[in-house]
């Protein structure tokens, strides 16, 4: 029998394209050139969120901890008797806003209407009458028995500041934030609170 020159000349193309296309394919998945930047894509945004929510974590609890050396700096200028009935609860808020103004700012309006800080300053004959809860009313913070009233020499004294410090980043939201009021249905604030109580000195 004699053999085709042809037809042995199309198997061996169709041999060799064959091989092409296994060739083709073994270097397409074994390219790792764009790998790298198809991770970075799929993680970039997650990781953004967790250094976003750590940044924001590590930026309000540090916020706390201004306040509480406000509170102690202005509370020592009540026991000292700086600061006394004849101030006006407008200059005491003005002025506690000064020492917080480093990462939270006051609005314009703080001073003498409330949005974000708080402030409770009320004179004991005891000790123990002193409130030590947070004023919650329906999951949000109850200002309604604030007061402004130093007190005068060697009378017991209490200063307590709060301050809601509103939650960015999602990611961290449900976890730090710790007002809920009644009919919301994603909390947006973080309530920082600092508390002092003292004997005014007898100036």
């Amino acid at each position: 029998m004699l053999n085709n020159p042809d037809g042995n000349a199309a198997a061996g193309d169709g041999s060799q394209h064959k091989k092409r296309n296994r060739g083709l394919l073994r270097r397409l998945f074994n390219d790792k050139s764009g790998t790298s930047a198809v991770e970075f894509a799929i993680l970039a945004l997650p990781f953004m969120m967790v250094v976003f929510a750590s940044l924001e974590t590590f930026t309000a609890f540090t916020a706390e901890q201004l306040l509480a050396n406000a509170t102690e700096t202005m509370a020592r200028k009540v026991r000292t008797g700086e600061i006394t009935s004849t101030t006006t609860q407008e200059e005491f808020r003005r002025a506690f806003c000064a020492e917080i103004s480093v990462i939270m700012t006051c609005s314009a309006t703080e001073a003498k209407t409330p949005s974000k800080l708080f402030i409770d300053v009320r004179s004991f004959a005891d000790f123990s009458k002193i409130p030590n809860a947070v004023p919650r009313v329906n999951g949000d913070l109850d200002t309604s028995g604030f007061q402004f009233a130093p007190g005068g020499p060697t009378t017991i004294t209490m200063v307590r500041a709060y301050y809601r410090w509103e939650v960015v980043t999602d990611l961290v939201r449900p976890y730090i934030t710790n007002l809920r009021p009644a009919g919301t249905s994603m909390p947006n604030d973080y309530l920082m609170v600092a508390t002092t109580a003292f004997r005014t000195e007898s100036y």
